[in-house]
Order: C-alpha cells, then structure tokens, then sequence
C-alpha cells in the first residue's frame, strides 16, 4: 500500500468514527430529551448537517489526495519522456565530438538522435495542446476534411514513427462517397494520430492496428482504431479520457506516457460537436477507440 493509499484510508476510517460519534451522541440527545419535540427536532437537523458535512469534507478529501497522485504522475511521466531523447542526443554528440566514426555510423547517429528530437517535439506538443484545450474553447477553424484521407496519412506518419512494417496497420474504408466533416484538419489529425499512437504504444510486441473509416449513419462519420494489445479493464474505461489518467493494470508499469492524449482526444471531438468512446472486453484482448463526428451536409 502507498502513503496515499495510506492517507485516504487513514481519512476514510476518521469519517467513519466521527459519523459513529455523531450517530451515538444524537441518541443520547433524543434519550436525554424524551418528551421534548422541539430539542429533539433541532437535535435531529444538527445530527443531519455534522453528517452532511463530514462526508462531503471526507470526499472532497480524498479526491484531492488522488489529484496529486496524479499530478505526480503526470511529473514524473513528463520528465522521463523529457530525460530520455536528451540523454540520448547528448551521447551520440559527446562521442561524434571525442572520436572518429565511420560515415556510416555517422549517418546511424544522426537518424537516432532525429528520431530523439521527433520524440521530445511530440512531447512538447502534447503538454501545449493539454494547456489549450484546457482553456476557453477556441472556435474550430471549419472546413472540408476526408477523413479517409486524413486515416491513410496518420497511418503512414505512424508507420514511419514507430519503425513499422506497412502491413501493421490496416485501413479499412469502402469506396463510395467520401466521408467528409467540417471542422479543422490539424486538430483531427492530432486525434487520429493520438489514438493511433496509443495502439501501437499498448499492442506489445506484435502490432497488428486495425483503422476503420465509414458511415454508419447519413449524418454520421466514424473513424475506429482497434488493436489487439493488453486490453483495458471494464472498470477504468469511463476514465481514461481524464486529464492525467493512466491505465492501471498489470504489466503496464513499463509502458511511458503523459497521461494527456486521450484527454486532448476527446476535448477536440467534443469541439467539432462530436464524440469519442472505448471499448474493451477486458485485459488481454485489446481495445476499439472510435472517433464520432457529424457528416457534412451534401456529402
């Protein structure tokens, strides 16, 4: 059990004693005042509020213990993602600038600390996205997007950023008329390629994403990326689009992250008047994200 473990159950049993003490002494008061309505009456509505309070004292207690577990998470998420690339960058310079490499290493270097940098890059952004979406709803610059072609060009970002082979991901969009939204590219595209991210991220070692874009509905544009990595539990799936909030399960101390990208996720769908749901039938059996956005009219 951790210290806050700890505290919130140290807190939780205090409440419970004093609504104990509380309980005990108003029926001491209704004994002691048999016959009396109006002390009793007054006695009873005290006994309501001192119960009212400590509980609403006690929760509000224990949320805020949890926020700052989460917020040092969110820290020490942030700094290893940070520490890493930048250690990492500043090795393969110290050893460019003390010895002589071969070209060909050089050229090997070079790649690896540019994929450092696209790493820390994508950090940053993360954390500023977070930060804006936070604040007062900007209006979402509109225009045509198709998403099937925004899909195909987050699946190729992804393949290139994770080192994959192209048959990892999968696109599955039936021809016909393109599913088109208003709303503003960049934005979508940042939800497409969180979402793919994550897939990749929780698959382990054998990806095999699944990216689906249709229309179930005239209205209606559907985007679902589907994996089949360590699943999510039933429990945590209402809230793992919190800010901060990280999957607890087995196994999944070693993968990193920020916590922030399925929250910027849904705070963009909900910008662009729609919404973003998960499903999964538990740990193990991989997870389906999908992304739903109103179709634009005439398309």
């Amino acid at each position: 059990m951790t210290r806050r473990q700890k505290a919130i159950a140290f807190f939780v049993a205090l409440c419970v004693l004093l609504v104990a003490a509380a309980i005990s002494l108003n029926i001491g008061w209704i004994i002691a005042n048999t016959g009396r309505i109006t002390p009793i009456v007054l006695g009873m509505i005290l006994f309501g509020l001192i119960i009212a309070g400590l509980i609403i004292y006690t929760v509000f207690l224990v949320l805020e213990i949890k926020r700052n577990e989460e917020h040092d998470s969110f820290i020490n998420s942030v700094t290893h993602e940070l520490k890493t690339p930048i250690a990492s960058m500043r090795l393969y310079l110290e050893t460019l600038q003390s010895r002589e490499v071969s070209e060909a290493r050089r050229q090997e270097f070079y790649a690896i600390m540019l994929a450092d940098a696209a790493r820390l890059q994508h950090t940053v952004e993360q954390v500023l996205k977070a930060g804006q979406v936070r604040e007062k709803p900007k209006t979402v610059a509109r225009g045509p997007v198709d998403m099937r072609v925004l899909a195909t060009e987050c699946i190729e970002l992804a393949i290139v950023r994770h080192h994959l082979q192209p048959a990892s991901i999968a696109l599955d969009a039936p021809d016909g008329r393109a599913p088109m939204v208003s709303g503003d590219a960049e934005e979508l595209r940042t939800v497409v390629g969180n979402l793919l991210d994550n897939a990749v991220k929780y698959s382990g070692q054998l990806v095999q994403v699944t990216v689906a874009v249709a229309a179930p509905a005239p209205d209606t544009v559907w985007v679902r990326v589907q994996d089949r990595g360590v699943g999510i539990p039933r429990k945590q799936l209402k809230r793992i689009f919190n800010r901060f909030y990280r999957v607890q399960a087995r196994g999944l101390r070693h993968i990193k992250g920020t916590g922030l990208g399925l929250y910027i996720v849904r705070s963009i769908a909900r910008a662009h008047g729609g919404r973003v749901f998960a499903h999964s039938e538990g740990e193990g059996r991989g997870a389906t994200f999908t992304l739903e956005l109103p179709r634009l009219v005439g398309h």
